[in-house]
C-alpha cells in the first residue's frame, strides 16, 4: 500500500506546505492531510495524481471519522443533517484512486473521511461544475510524458466565518495544481467563492435571522477564479515561494507587461497554462 503525499512525486521536489498555525499531519493513501482541531476541518490537504494510472471506481464509500483524531474535534454528520450543505471533498474523489486494484480501492475509501470534508453549498451551479474539473483539465496540459499532477486543496479560514452547529463555515476554498515539464515546475492556483452577493445591511440581517433559526450562514452562487498563486499564499498564510514562483498566470501576465490580476472563469478554456 501507498503512504501519502510524496514530495518526490514530480520530477521536481515539492514539499506539503505547513501553515503556521497548530495541525496534525494524517497520512492517507496517495494524499495528506494537515488538520486543524481548532477549526474541526483540514487546514490543507495534498495529493499525487498519476495521469496513466487512474481506476475509475464507482462513487462507493461510507462517510467515516478519523480515529486518530478525537470525533468532537472533526466536523462529522451532524453538520451535514437536514441542509444545504454537502460533505465536500477536499481531495477530490478520483484524484488519489491509482495503482493497482486493492491500493485504488483504498484511496476512494480514504477521500470519505470527515478530515477530507468540508461544508459546501449543494447547488451544483457552472462554477461548481468548473471547480470540481479543474484537475482533469490541468492533467490534459501536464507533460505528456509524465501525466502527473500534485494538487494542493484547502479552505480560507477567516475571523468573521460564521458558526453553525460548532463548525465555523468557510466562505472560500482554493486550490493549487502542479506539475513539471522537462523537469521544470509548472502551477496554478485557483479560488472557490460562495461568499454571499449580498450588501453589509443586508448580509447582517440575513446572517442573524438565520443562525436564530437555527439555519447555516448564507452563501451565494459558486464562483471561479484563476488566481495569482501569491494571492493564495497572502489569503491563507503559507510559504507559497516555490509555487508563487512556478506560477504560469503570474508569469504570462509580467511577459505581456502586465499586473497578475485574478480572471473569473466561465469556461475552462480561459485557463491560462
Amino acid at each position: 500500500m501507498s503512504g501519502g503525499y510524496d514530495r518526490d512525486f514530480l520530477r521536481a521536489r515539492l514539499e506539503l506546505p505547513s501553515p503556521s498555525a497548530t495541525t496534525t499531519l494524517l497520512d492517507y493513501t496517495h494524499f495528506s492531510v494537515r488538520f486543524r482541531p481548532a477549526r474541526k476541518l483540514a487546514a490543507i490537504v495534498g495529493v499525487n495524481i498519476s495521469g496513466r494510472e487512474l481506476n475509475p471506481l464507482a462513487r462507493e464509500g461510507t462517510w467515516h471519522f478519523d480515529e486518530r483524531i478525537p470525533r468532537e474535534q472533526q466536523a462529522g454528520p451532524d453538520v451535514y443533517k437536514n441542509n444545504a450543505f454537502d460533505r465536500g471533498h477536499l481531495v477530490r474523489r478520483l484524484d488519489p484512486v491509482w495503482g493497482d486494484a486493492a491500493t485504488a480501492k483504498k484511496a476512494n475509501q480514504d477521500t470519505f473521511a470527515f478530515t477530507n470534508a468540508a461544508p459546501q453549498v449543494d447547488d451544483f451551479n457552472q462554477g461548481k461544475e468548473l471547480w470540481v474539473g479543474l484537475e482533469d483539465h490541468v492533467l490534459g496540459h501536464a507533460d505528456a510524458h509524465d501525466a502527473k499532477l500534485s494538487v494542493f486543496t484547502g479552505p480560507v479560514f477567516a475571523d468573521d466565518d460564521s458558526e453553525y452547529r460548532g463548525v465555523k463555515i468557510p466562505k472560500r476554498f482554493w486550490k493549487i495544481a502542479a506539475w513539471t515539464n522537462d523537469g521544470t515546475l509548472g502551477a496554478a492556483g485557483f479560488v472557490l467563492d460562495q461568499s454571499p452577493l449580498l450588501g453589509k445591511v443586508e448580509l447582517k440581517k440575513a446572517l442573524t435571522q438565520r443562525l436564530l433559526e437555527g439555519e447555516p450562514p448564507p452563501l451565494g452562487p459558486f464562483r471561479t477564479f484563476q488566481v495569482p498563486v501569491g494571492e493564495i499564499a497572502d489569503l491563507t498564510g503559507l510559504s507559497l515561494s516555490r509555487l508563487t514562483n512556478a506560477d504560469r498566470l503570474a508569469s504570462g501576465m509580467r511577459e505581456l507587461g502586465k499586473a497578475p490580476k485574478a480572471i473569473q472563469l466561465e469556461s475552462m478554456e480561459q485557463i491560462r497554462l
